[in-house]
């Protein structure tokens, strides 16, 4: 049974490393919503970089996750001072426990965040994708998917929870989701 790949992305107002308070919200909160949505009903993996790296994303081993990327248009930095961005890649049993995941508990209260912390762009900020059972997608897949997604808008090889197709690329019901 395929499950769904889900890739996000955002451009942060400012580098990690910045010690002002929006950062420092934005850094604190994270533990709570990678606990919530890790615990979610319907979560299988994310990408997490291998034991004991250090460094950026850039810099991080990430195993069968592949060789950390971001989009084009990002033209932040990509030193420990400099980099700016939030990105995640997970695996998901389906489009209705991801989307119930990212819209409700802790997440939920950041998305209420998100033009605090995040440059608004055009650029959409997640993708989603079926992968066969047993695949891992890889950070490069993600960022194809949503490069592909801006560039030609939702298709079954890239959309959005709101623009969603089935696994055998049909259109899923225009209802949301979750």
């Amino acid at each position: 049974m395929p499950h769904l790949a889900l890739y996000t992305f955002g451009s942060l107002k400012a580098p990690l490393a910045d010690p002002a308070p929006l950062v420092r919200e934005f850094h604190d909160s994270s533990g709570d919503v990678y606990g919530h949505i890790g615990r979610h009903p319907g979560h299988i993996a994310h990408a997490e970089p291998a034991e004991g790296e250090g460094g950026t994303h850039f810099d991080l081993g990430w195993g069968e996750w592949g060789e950390f990327a971001v989009p084009a248009w990002y033209d932040k930095g990509r030193t420990p001072e400099t980099i700016a961005l939030a990105a995640t890649l997970s695996v998901w049993s389906d489009l209705r426990p991801a989307f119930g995941a990212v819209h409700t508990g802790p997440h939920r209260v950041a998305l209420n965040r998100r033009h605090d912390w995040f440059e608004r762009t055009e650029h959409p900020s997640h993708v989603c994708w079926w992968v066969a059972d047993g695949v891992t997608p890889t950070w490069r897949e993600g960022v194809s998917r949503l490069e592909h997604l801006h560039a030609s808008g939702p298709a079954p090889y890239a959309f959005t929870f709101h623009h969603s197709f089935a696994p055998d690329g049909t259109p899923a019901s225009s209802k949301t989701p979750g």
